[in-house]
């Protein structure tokens, strides 16, 4: 009977974890997908890829995960950059990825267009 029991704790843990961490990596998704739209970039494989865990204090000095995502952007669909991102709980903690949008239209009224 104490087997049963402790068996169950660990199973709700485990699920709580799992729950967990792919409630962080939509919201990862969600993020990576809105900087790449904003600097008008494509979002590459559609998805985030953790990188790391390790256990940290949030603000309130609660102990939670920290969770490290990677995710990969282009700016003409032949190159690949690495964006980065660390939420801890679900707070964006540090972001490197695509800056500020490019712009590389061309249009006709100007002879000399270059990426600003």
């Amino acid at each position: 009977m104490p087997t049963l029991i402790l068996l169950m704790i660990v199973g709700a843990f485990g699920y709580a974890f799992w729950n967990s961490s792919r409630a962080a990596a939509e919201r990862a998704g969600v993020l990576g997908r809105n900087a790449c739209k904003a600097a008008d970039v494509q979002w590459l494989d559609q998805s985030v890829h953790a990188i790391g865990l390790k256990v940290a204090r949030g603000d309130d000095g609660r102990l939670c995960f920290e969770r490290t995502f990677k995710f990969e952007y282009s700016y003409d669909g032949i190159d690949r950059h690495v964006g980065r991102m660390v939420l801890r709980g679900d707070e964006l903690v540090s972001f490197s990825g695509p800056g500020a949008a490019r712009i590389s239209a061309i249009r006709p009224d100007v002879d000399d267009a270059e990426d600003v």
